[in-house]
C-alpha cells in the first residue's frame, strides 16, 4: 500500500470531508495527527496577490512583481519567454510561501466586451493553449502548482455567477475546450479551476461530463479541481460532479452536509476517497521542492520589461518611428504620468516598483525637452480646458506622444465593457492634437480591442501597449526611440465596429442563458467567413525592418498519424535586427461538415540580424487536420487536399502549398433510416449498396416525368437528394417486392456488417 492509500485508510470520515473544503480564504485543511500539511493558494496569473491574513480576500497584498497581463503576453507569440515568466513567478511563490498560483486563464476571447479579457490570451485556442502551457511549465518546473482557469465558457462578466452558456458540442470541443485541452495534456497542471457559470444548464462546479468524463477520464488530468471562489452551490452535488476542493472556507454547514451524504449513502464513499487521493497527491507534491526565501526583484523587473517590449504591437507607422533628433517632445495624457499597467479585480498586484512613462522617456530622449499636458483624467468626463492645454503644448513641439488609457470604469473583472470606444474626452483630445501636430503618436493601454474611428487616419503612428505591467513604461520608451524593434503581433482581431463582432447579436443573453449562436466562427474565423473588413487582423503587427519568406516546403502526401512538417526560410531584408512571428494556417479543400476557411495550427518566433536567414520548421500533427464530429463524438480526419498557408498574419499569407492527406481512421457508418439519399451516396459503403436501388428510382422518375435520362437524373438528385431514402421509396412502394422499411433495414445491415 502506498503512502496516500495508507493515509486515506487512517483518515476519519470527518477528516476526509474537511479536506474537501478550504480552511480559510487561501488555505486547505491541515490534518496534524497524520502529518498532512496545509497548502496556500494565491491569486495570479501575472503576479502574486498574496494577502498577509489568510481569512481576508480583498486585503491589500504584499509587494510582488507585476508582469504584463495575458493580452500582452500572448502578443509576444513567444512561448519560451512566457515560460521564463512562469519560472520567475515560481521563485516569488517560494519566497512568499505560496504553493499554488491561481492561473493562467485560458478562456477564449469570444467578444472584446468581456471585462476580464486582459487576463485571457487569445480568440484562438491554439495560441491560447500554447501560451497557457508555457506558463504552467515554468511554474511547475520549479515546484509551484498552477491552477488553469476558468473551466469553461467564462467568456463574459455579465451574470457570470449564474448565466448558462449554451454551446453546441462541436463548438465547445473545437474552440472553448481546445485551449484547456492543449494546456492540460502538454503541461499537466496540478489543479484546474472551474468557472462560475453554467454550461448548457448545469453549473460548471457540478458538471460531471465536464469535470469527470472529459477532464479526468478522457484527457487524463491527474490533479484536483478547485472551485472559483464562491462557485459552489451544492457541495454534495459538486463532489459527485467531480469538484474536489471548495474555496473559500470554512463552510461548516456544507461540511456537515457532506458527512451526512456519505453516511446516508447519498454519496458513495469511493467518490470521496478519490477526491481525497487527488488532493493529497498535490499537497505532498507541493512539499517536494523548497525554493529560496528571497528572489531578485531587479531581475524580475527586467524580465517584465522584456515581456512588455515583445508584446507591444506597432499598429501604424508612416515613417515617424523610431524617434530621433527631436529637440522638443509633447507628452500628453494622464497615463503618461499615472501608468495604466494592470486591470482591476482578483489579479490586482501591489507592484514592487513601478516605472513612470515620463521618466523613462526622458532617459532615452537625449537632450530633448519633454513638455507634459494631462489631456484627460481617469474619470469619463469632458474637460475642454485640458484639451486646449494639450493643443498648445503639441503646437510648440516637433512631435506629440499621446498616452491614452481606458479608465478603470470601462474595463475590469466583475463587469463588461459598454462599448469598444475610448472616452469622448480622449477621442476629442486625439483629434484636436492631430489637427495642429502632424507628427502625432498614440500609445494605447487597454486589455482588449478598441475601435479607432474616426481618428486613426489623422495620426502618424499607433502603438498597442496593453496592460504592460510594472516595467511597461520603459518598454514603450524603448520601442518609441528604436532601442527595441517592435515584434508583437495581435492575438485578437481589432474590428471596425462593435456591430461587426461575431457574438454581437447573441450577447449578453437573456432569461439566464447566452446562446453561442456564432458557433466556432469566433474571431478571424468569422470575419473571413463573412469576407468582412477589419481594423487590424489577427496576427498583425509592424516592424522597423522587413522580412522575406522563401523556399517553403511540405511533403506532397502524408497520413494523419505521421503528420506534416512545414518549413520556410525567413530573411531580415532591412537594416536593423528584428523578430518575426511565422504563422501556419490550414485550409481543408472539402469536408463532410462545414469548416472555417483557415485555422491557425502552428507558429514560431525567429530572431534575425540584418541580412540573416534562418529556416523555421513547424510540425503539424493529427489535430491540425482533424475536426470534431458531433455524431461520431470524436475527432476525425478525412482523405483529401489541404492548403498550408504560411504568413505574417491571418491576412498576410506569403505562401500557399497544397498537400494530400490520407486518413487512417476506420469510422463506423452513420447511416440510419432517416439518412438522406445524398448521405447514402457520400458514404463509401452506403454508395455501393444503394447504387442499384438509386438507378431504379431514377428510372421510375424518368418514366413518370419524361425527358432525357441524363437531364432527368440530375433533376432527380437535386429534387430528392436531401430527402430520407425511405420517404422517397414510399412514393412508389408498389414498385418494390418488399415493404420499404424492410428493404432499408436490410441495406443498413449490409452497410454496418462492413464495419
Amino acid at each position: 500500500m502506498n503512502r496516500i492509500d495508507n493515509l486515506i485508510e487512517q483518515m476519519t470520515l470527518e477528516e476526509k470531508a474537511a479536506l474537501c473544503i478550504g480552511a480559510s480564504a487561501w488555505t486547505t485543511v491541515e490534518v496534524e495527527r497524520l502529518g498532512i500539511p496545509s497548502i496556500w493558494v494565491s491569486d495570479g496569473p501575472h503576479g502574486l496577490r498574496k494577502v498577509e491574513n489568510e481569512q481576508e480576500i480583498t486585503q491589500k497584498s504584499v509587494p510582488a512583481t507585476c508582469f504584463p497581463t495575458a493580452s500582452c503576453q500572448a502578443s509576444t507569440w513567444n512561448t519560451a519567454l512566457i515560460k521564463k515568466m512562469g519560472d520567475a513567478l515560481a521563485e516569488e511563490a517560494h519566497a512568499l510561501n505560496v504553493d499554488v498560483v491561481l492561473g493562467p486563464g485560458a478562456n477564449i476571447k469570444r467578444t472584446p466586451l468581456c471585462g476580464r479579457n486582459f487576463e485571457y490570451y487569445s480568440e484562438d485556442p491554439v495560441l491560447s493553449g500554447e501560451m497557457a502551457a508555457s506558463l504552467i511549465e515554468g511554474l511547475q518546473g520549479k515546484g509551484v502548482g498552477a491552477s488553469l482557469k476558468h473551466f469553461v465558457a467564462n467568456n463574459q462578466e455579465y451574470q457570470r455567477f449564474s448565466i448558462s452558456a449554451e454551446v453546441d458540442e462541436r463548438t465547445l470541443r473545437e474552440i472553448y475546450l481546445r485551449s484547456f485541452e492543449i494546456a492540460v495534456k502538454k503541461a499537466k497542471p496540478w489543479t484546474v479551476m472551474c468557472a462560475y457559470n453554467k454550461l448548457n444548464g448545469d453549473y460548471c462546479s457540478e458538471h460531471h461530463e465536464l469535470l469527470v468524463e472529459i477532464l479526468k477520464e478522457e484527457w487524463g488530468f491527474e490533479g484536483f479541481v478547485v472551485s472559483d471562489w464562491g462557485a459552489v452551490h451544492d457541495r454534495v452535488k459538486a463532489l459527485r460532479g467531480g469538484l474536489d476542493l471548495e474555496m473559500p472556507g470554512p463552510q461548516p454547514l456544507r461540511l456537515k452536509a457532506l458527512i451526512q451524504a456519505v453516511e446516508t449513502g447519498e454519496c458513495d464513499v469511493k467518490v470521496l476517497d478519490e477526491t481525497v487521493r487527488r488532493l493529497l497527491e498535490i499537497i505532498f507534491k507541493s512539499q517536494e521542492v523548497s525554493g529560496n526565501e528571497t528572489f531578485d526583484p531587479d531581475a524580475h523587473h527586467k524580465l517584465a520589461h522584456e515581456i512588455a517590449s515583445e508584446g507591444i504591437v506597432l499598429l501604424k507607422n508612416d515613417g515617424l518611428l523610431p524617434l530621433k533628433d527631436q529637440k522638443q517632445i509633447a507628452v500628453i495624457g494622464h497615463s503618461a504620468n499615472e501608468p495604466y499597467f494592470q486591470g482591476g479585480g482578483s489579479s490586482h498586484i501591489n507592484p514592487i516598483k513601478l516605472d513612470n512613462p515620463l521618466d523613462e522617456l526622458q532617459k532615452l530622449a537625449g537632450g530633448a525637452e519633454l513638455v507634459f499636458a494631462q489631456g484627460y483624467t481617469d474619470q469619463d468626463m469632458l474637460n475642454q480646458e485640458l484639451i486646449d492645454e494639450a493643443v498648445k503644448v503639441a503646437e510648440d513641439a516637433e512631435v506629440a506622444l499621446l498616452f491614452i488609457a481606458l479608465p478603470s470604469s470601462k474595463e475590469s473583472e466583475g463587469y463588461d465593457r459598454p462599448d469598444l470606444d475610448l472616452t469622448q474626452q480622449q477621442i476629442n483630445l486625439i483629434q484636436a492634437v492631430a489637427k495642429v501636430q502632424a507628427k502625432t503618436v498614440v500609445i494605447l493601454n487597454s486589455g482588449s480591442a478598441i475601435t479607432m474611428q474616426p481618428w486613426l487616419d489623422q495620426v502618424s503612428a499607433v502603438l498597442q501597449a496593453w496592460m504592460m505591467g510594472q516595467a511597461g513604461a520603459g518598454a514603450i520608451a524603448d520601442v518609441l526611440f528604436g532601442k527595441v524593434n517592435p515584434s508583437g503581433k495581435l492575438a485578437e482581431t481589432f474590428p471596425l465596429a462593435l456591430e461587426d463582432t461575431p457574438a454581437h447579436i447573441n450577447y449578453p443573453g437573456e432569461a439566464g442563458k447566452v446562446r453561442y449562436g456564432e458557433g466556432f466562427f469566433v474571431g478571424y474565423r468569422y470575419y473571413e467567413a463573412k469576407n468582412m473588413p477589419v481594423q487590424f487582423p489577427f496576427g498583425y503587427g509592424l516592424s522597423y525592418t522587413s522580412f522575406e519568406y522563401s523556399n517553403p516546403k511540405v511533403a506532397g502526401k502524408f497520413d494523419d498519424i505521421d503528420g506534416l512538417v512545414v518549413s520556410v526560410d525567413v530573411t531580415n531584408t532591412g537594416k536593423v535586427a528584428g523578430k518575426e512571428v511565422v504563422q501556419v494556417y490550414v485550409h481543408d479543400h472539402q469536408a463532410t461538415l462545414t469548416r472555417p476557411y483557415k485555422e491557425l495550427k502552428g507558429f514560431a518566433k525567429v530572431d534575425l540580424a540584418p541580412g540573416e536567414t534562418k529556416t523555421v520548421t513547424i510540425p503539424l500533427g493529427f489535430r491540425a487536420f482533424a475536426f470534431f464530429h458531433p455524431e461520431h463524438h470524436t475527432w476525425i480526419t478525412e482523405d483529401g487536399d489541404f492548403d498550408i498557408l504560411i504568413g505574417a498574419s491571418s491576412q498576410d499569407i506569403r505562401h500557399v502549398l497544397t498537400t494530400t492527406m490520407t486518413s487512417t481512421l476506420k469510422l463506423p457508418s452513420l447511416l440510419d433510416r432517416e439518412s438522406t439519399i445524398k448521405e447514402w451516396l457520400l458514404d463509401p459503403r452506403g454508395a455501393a449498396v444503394i447504387k442499384p436501388l438509386f438507378d431504379q428510382i431514377q428510372a421510375q422518375f424518368a418514366e413518370t416525368m419524361g425527358g432525357g435520362e441524363e437531364g432527368i437524373g440530375l433533376d432527380v438528385l437535386a429534387m430528392i437528394g436531401d430527402m430520407p431514402l425511405a420517404s422517397v421509396m414510399m412514393w412508389n412502394q408498389s414498385a418494390f417486392p418488399k415493404p420499404v422499411d424492410q428493404i432499408v433495414d436490410e441495406m443498413l445491415e449490409q452497410v454496418h456488417k462492413q464495419g
